[in-house]
């Protein structure tokens, strides 16, 4: 595997991991709610583990299916158009730039990026509720991909990442290291963890985290290929 693969793994799961504070408010009341419906008693542990682990594999699932069709569109474009490469670069940097402001709650306008996907969520969600209340790991599984669609910044800022890859396969793995990275998060929150509540209203952390994603979005930005055209 080329090095830049491996930096581009791990850079999209260290972005899932800073980006906790985020995914526990977009989806880590779907998660906890998932283990207050289960009745308590003899194998409750178990139950509750293949319930998130299926929620959260759904959604990392249907992660990587978006980031497979962002790239079918991305690769191509950039092996039409030479400058399709510097566009995607600036609009991934940008993107993930506009989440550290949100991350640190100095500036808000990752919300208008997230009505871009609005309309498909729009579509998707009322078919949430055919799996609600969940009962077995196959609902969880689905409800995590139907849930896997809804309009998040984060997501959207790891996906400009993802269009930047060279092949399709290698954008649908940054998606899927993106959602290992907020697996901890996710899977605390669905146990009710207190300190991952103390994580969400810790101020230090989220501006630390915002610092972080906009250093991210900063490298990520062609500023050397400009200078180089």
């Amino acid at each position: 595997m080329q090095p830049e693969l491996y930096l581009s793994y791990s850079s999209a799961f260290v972005i899932g991991l800073l980006g906790s504070t985020h995914c526990l408010g977009m989806c880590g009341g779907i998660s906890a709610s998932l283990s207050m419906a289960l009745p308590v008693g003899k194998g409750f542990r178990l139950r509750q583990t293949l319930l998130l682990m299926a929620f959260n594999f759904g959604r990392i699932g249907s992660y990587a299916l978006i980031a497979t069709l962002v790239a079918l569109l991305s690769t191509q474009a950039a092996s039409q158009w030479r400058w399709a490469g510097l566009l995607l670069m600036t609009i991934a940097g940008l993107l993930l730039i506009f989440m550290g402001l949100s991350m640190g709650q100095w500036w808000q306008g990752i919300r208008f990026v997230e009505r871009v996907g609005a309309p498909v969520w729009k579509a998707l969600s009322p078919l949430t509720k055919r799996f609600i209340p969940v009962n077995n790991a196959g609902q969880a599984l689905a409800l995590g991909a139907l849930w896997g669609w809804l309009p998040c910044g984060l997501v959207y800022s790891t996906l400009g990442w993802a269009a930047l890859q060279p092949t399709v396969p290698a954008a649908a793995l940054t998606m899927f290291f993106f959602g290992l990275g907020t697996l901890p998060s996710m899977l605390a929150t669905g146990y009710a963890a207190n300190w991952i509540r103390g994580i969400k209203s810790n101020q230090s952390f989220r501006k630390i985290s915002g610092v972080l994603l906009i250093l991210f979005g900063l490298w990520t930005l062609p500023f050397q290929a400009l200078l180089m055209h």
